[in-house]
């Protein structure tokens, strides 16, 4: 599930971040207070709570898999943008984009049936038994 969320929110939250920002006069770094009163706008907002949502799944994941195998969530989300864009932002995508989704899904094919965790030395110090204090 947690992968699931990785794949998931990382898009989404792009994807509304794209929509809400679609809709508004270009921004400039120079000019700070219209980018700040951008981030106020409703698919703004939803957009950074979705990369929130990713980046708390992320960190999740990281605990208990190895990152070589959590990119490959975020490798699925490439292909949901390409999505996204296309059916939901109306935007053009290419023949070659396409190709470029369907190498990454034939690569994350090849390689997600492997283990998700390598084995690690445990850090912990070990508990030395103390005599007695005087």
């Amino acid at each position: 599930m947690i992968l699931v969320l990785v794949a998931v929110c990382a898009p989404l939250g792009n994807t509304c971040l794209a929509k809400g920002m679609t809709g508004l006069p270009q921004l400039s770094l120079a000019h700070l207070l219209p980018l700040f009163a951008a981030s106020f706008t409703p698919w703004v907002i939803l957009g950074i709570a979705l990369l929130i949502g990713f980046f708390a799944s992320y960190l999740t994941a990281l605990s208990w898999a190895d990152l070589s195998y959590v990119m490959l969530a975020t490798a699925w989300g490439n292909v949901l943008v390409e999505l996204l864009s296309h059916f939901y932002l109306h935007e053009p995508v290419s023949s070659q984009r396409w190709l470029g989704v369907a190498l990454i899904t034939l690569g994350v094919g090849f390689v997600a049936p492997g283990p998700s965790r390598t084995e690690h030395v445990a850090t912990e110090p070990a508990l030395v038994e103390k005599g007695p204090t005087r």
